[in-house]
């Protein structure tokens, strides 16, 4: 274990996160808030800690995915830690096991809160809030390497560990390239979405808090009803940006090669549109008579089912309200998830594909025994190693999941309850069904339970086996 490389570069994000906490402090100012000394001291302790972590480069630079799993998990949790800060020393979230289900909901963009009432909360709260989403969305780990030189091409582990998805590979043939292409743009994507907003006369703090959501496909607003009580026309651009966050964001990589005909024959995102599509019918025809009319169903309806198949978790209504057919949907969405290598979280398209892929090989062999059959995406055979980590990744996540919904099943929750609050916490969602639907909150839970579900949006957000391998006694031996 090469564990001078791994402070090296806790210490990198600990400096980093010092830096990110200037924005927050930059909003005290305007607005003349006391609390932005709370960022200050934080600022203080993170560089405290970073400096020494960094003052002395390692020799050894390299290393492989154990170390790449270790560093991520470590720097998330110790993120969070510090992210929570600012919470508690303010006491705008006094209890600690509530501030750091708070951040860690917000760095891995889950937007599940435990909040009653965000409003009431200082204008530099609110943006560290959502501007934890914006951070972890694309995931500082990738920040780090788009601005941290590395030798050896082993990063590309710690990508790996931090990206979601059952694959990643490069854009480019350096991965420090690679990083710094996709956060040109995440960065661009949120500054249009900023201006369309702001143009349409969003005010300009609800704007940018509003976007940092988006991006990170988080879920935290501003004011208490969420979006709902923004305009049709706003709320139609929020739609079209957390759905396009969604997307893998290497078809925008292509996009920008001009090589748009073949990111749009991207197999999963046809499969993602395709999904939205029959969803948004669906409920729409299920909801009709709720709205008025179909148009403003229509409407509502793909807010609420980009916002759910994106895991962003913002709402416009009370869809707890829905019937159990368009309920089921969303449910079944929450699990579904975005496509690999966007900002969302859940299981991701791709996955689904390639174990419904399996299933008709596996069907087909028992048909013709003899036949050849391999599982094809984009017309290229998936990898034997790809499909065994997807199956596995299966297995892992139901036990998780299976397990978690047991263990706060002890505050005596409904079923529908718990197993929606896993759902919308292991998917990085945020908004469940009954007791944690979009206009309750995870205020109720227990502290245990509150853990558990810290936990479960790490685990969720890291893909399970970066979080789950520090538990992994092997993990710490040296070979």
């Amino acid at each position: 274990m090469n564990f001078s490389i791994i402070f090296y570069i806790i210490g990198w994000i600990l400096k980093i996160e010092a830096g990110l906490m200037l924005l927050p402090c930059a909003a005290a100012v305007v607005y003349r808030e006391r609390s932005g000394i709370c960022f200050l001291i934080t600022m203080a302790v993170c560089l405290a800690i970073g400096f020494p972590l960094t003052i002395k480069s390692p020799k050894k630079k390299v290393f492989y995915a154990r170390e790449g799993f270790v560093t991520v998990a470590l720097s998330w949790f110790i993120m969070s830690i510090m992210g929570a800060m600012p919470f508690v020393i303010s006491r705008s979230i006094p209890h600690f096991i509530d501030a750091l289900f708070e951040t860690v909901s917000g760095f891995t963009t889950t937007g599940a809160s435990i909040l009653t009432d965000v409003e009431v909360l200082p204008h530099c709260m609110l943006l560290w809030r959502s501007f934890t989403h914006w951070i972890g969305g694309m995931g500082v780990l990738v920040f780090i390497l788009a601005i941290v030189p590395l030798t050896g091409g082993y990063h590309m582990n710690l990508m790996k560990a931090e990206s979601p998805g059952p694959s990643v590979s490069r854009l480019v043939p350096k991965v420090q390239a690679t990083a710094k292409i996709l956060y040109m743009i995440y960065i661009g994507m949120t500054v249009v979405q900023m201006v369309l907003l702001f143009i349409t006369g969003m005010p300009l703090f609800d704007t940018i808090c509003i976007s940092f959501g988006t991006a990170g496909t988080g879920g935290f607003g501003v004011l208490n009803a969420s979006c709902g009580s923004y305009t049709t026309l706003q709320q139609i651009i929020i739609t079209v940006f957390m759905i396009l966050f969604g997307v893998n964001f290497n078809v925008y990589y292509l996009f920008l090669l001009k090589k748009i005909k073949q990111g749009l024959l991207v197999e999963e995102i046809r499969y993602y549109f395709g999904i939205i599509a029959v969803a948004v019918i669906a409920i729409t025809i299920n909801t009709a008579s709720l709205f008025g009319n179909v148009f403003h169903a229509f409407q509502q309806v793909a807010f609420q089912v980009g916002s759910i198949i994106t895991t962003t978790g913002y709402s416009t209504t009370d869809f707890n309200t829905w019937p159990v057919f368009s309920k089921t949907i969303l449910v079944m969405l929450m699990f579904v998830g975005a496509c690999a290598g966007s900002t969302g979280g859940g299981i991701k398209v791709s996955r689904f594909v390639i174990m419904v892929k399996g299933v008709y090989k596996e069907l087909m062999l028992y048909l013709h025994p003899n036949a050849v059959r391999k599982i094809k995406m984009d017309g290229k055979v998936v990898q034997h190693e790809v499909t065994r980590a997807t199956n596995i990744f299966m297995i892992v996540y139901i036990i998780v999941f299976a397990f978690s919904v047991l263990l706060i099943s002890i505050d005596n929750f409904s079923f529908t309850t718990n197993f929606t609050a896993i759902a919308a916490t292991l998917n990085n969602i945020g908004p469940g069904l009954e007791a944690v639907g979009p206009t309750q909150n995870f205020a109720a839970f227990s502290g245990f339970s509150k853990i558990i579900m810290t936990f479960d949006m790490l685990a969720g957000r890291l893909e399970l086996f970066p979080l789950l391998i520090l538990f992994f006694p092997n993990t710490w031996k040296k070979f």
